[in-house]
């Protein structure tokens, strides 16, 4: 893990990097996947699961026998982690809810908008050879509360051929027995134009591997997408008050990930910058996940001076993490020098897998820079907006010049005539 100057991170943080060349290297496979399974529908799943997972299946839907069976094998305190986890995350969610709405004006004008959920949505679990059942809660009860109508999940299946007992029971606690037995981009492509087995979706979201991603790209358009995830985030900021040995923690808790994640830390003291290095160092020789851990630290660790605090948050708002700590005094107004984060940790005793599994904010978020722009998985997300208009025959009327005084500068003399007729009629 290296320590930085601000010069240097800035001046690294602008180089030129190699992401473009190794995204046009996975456009050549991910689009050759899609188009087979648009030919091809099933048979190109069921070639793709061999394949790419060493698989032979007769069929993707998971068999009620096999939810039945994953229920029993569950333990009882995993299931009572689950239920006030969903209980903490349908109520954050439910506080998100819009309601249709309208407002009378004069004249008989009534304008307004109705709120309605996307019909079906799939969402996409990474499974093989790790579970992910927070996934699960996080991606399905925003949809649920939206009220979406049909939701159906894609992963992959594990070596033996059967999907996760803690995933099958997750989704079979909040109601869903429609699960698949595909993952990778050909479970995208199939979620996004059908084939024999699995219904064509409105919407696909959940996280995924880089070739996962990348078919969400591809299919965007013809089917809505959440976002285009990148590998995990987050940055700690950390004063003299943050024990060093848990930001070495927090920090590590996101390099286990992936080799590709991401753990950085932002001071102004040097003497603690070399002791959370040192303490990183020391937990990382205990760690399970130890050379995914090493992978990470090695790519993208680091601990940054800052000369002041402006600075301090001058480097948070370049990065726009996905996970952000304030390991600080006075968290909670300093907060307002954030302008760009997926999600905000205030003080010493809210870790960032807090948010990740029992909170209630959602833990799909925005990463890669692109919470400048972008928002956490919401119930926002799984519905759409009708505006909704009603003039009155008096109402049209005193509008009918200013209306065609516009469409006949646009050149529509259609839009102007569709006006103009009704007000001709009138006077008829």
């Amino acid at each position: 893990m290296r320590i930085l100057t601000f010069e240097e991170f800035l001046e690294k943080n602008t180089s030129p990097t190699s992401s473009q060349l190794s995204e046009e290297q996975l456009d050549s496979t991910v689009l050759e996947i899609i188009k087979q399974v648009r030919l091809e529908k099933d048979a190109a799943l069921f070639r793709y699961t061999k394949e790419f997972d060493g698989i032979e299946l007769n069929q993707f839907l998971v068999s009620e026998e096999e939810i039945a069976e994953a229920e029993i094998k569950v333990e009882t305190e995993f299931m009572e982690a689950i239920r006030k986890a969903k209980s903490n995350i349908r109520e954050f969610h439910q506080a998100q809810k819009e309601q249709s709405w309208m407002m009378e004006k004069e004249n008989g004008v009534l304008l307004g908008q109705k709120v309605s959920p996307i019909e079906k949505v799939g969402v996409y679990i990474p499974g093989g050879k790790a579970a992910y059942p927070s996934s699960i809660l996080m991606d399905v009860i925003p949809a649920q509360i939206a009220g979406v109508e049909k939701i159906v999940i894609t992963t992959p299946p594990q070596s033996d051929g059967k999907i996760s007992p803690y995933v099958l029971a997750t989704a079979s606690e909040l109601g869903i027995d429609t699960v698949y037995k595909v993952g990778g981009a050909q479970a995208i492509a199939a979620l996004a134009y059908g084939t024999e087995s699995i219904e064509k979706v409105d919407k696909i979201v959940g996280p995924g591997n880089a070739f996962v991603a990348r078919a969400k790209k591809w299919v965007f358009g013809d089917v809505a997408i959440d976002m285009i995830a990148g590998p995990s985030e987050i940055c700690v900021v950390a004063d003299e008050t943050a024990p060093p040995h848990y930001v070495a923690a927090d920090l590590l808790s996101q390099a286990e990930h992936d080799e590709s994640a991401s753990a950085i830390c932002v001071t102004t003291n040097q003497d603690l910058a070399n002791q959370i290095k040192a303490e990183v160092e020391n937990q990382t020789i205990q760690l399970e996940r130890k050379a995914i851990v090493e992978e990470s630290l090695k790519q993208n660790g680091k601990i940054i001076i800052a000369r002041d605090e402006a600075e301090v948050f001058q480097i948070v708002n370049e990065i726009a993490p996905e996970h952000l700590q304030l390991m600080i005094e006075n968290p909670m107004e300093k907060m307002q020098q954030v302008k760009h984060a997926g999600a905000i940790f205030l003080g010493t005793h809210s870790p960032e897998p807090l948010g990740d599994y029992f909170a209630g904010p959602n833990h799909t978020l925005p990463t890669s820079g692109t919470a400048r722009f972008a928002s956490p998985l919401g119930v926002y997300d799984f519905v759409k907006k009708s505006s909704i208009i009603r003039y009155s025959e008096n109402a049209l009327s005193q509008a009918t010049d200013h209306i065609a005084t516009i469409a006949n500068v646009e050149g529509l003399t259609a839009h102007a005539k569709s006006i103009t007729i009704r007000k001709e009629n009138e006077n008829a």
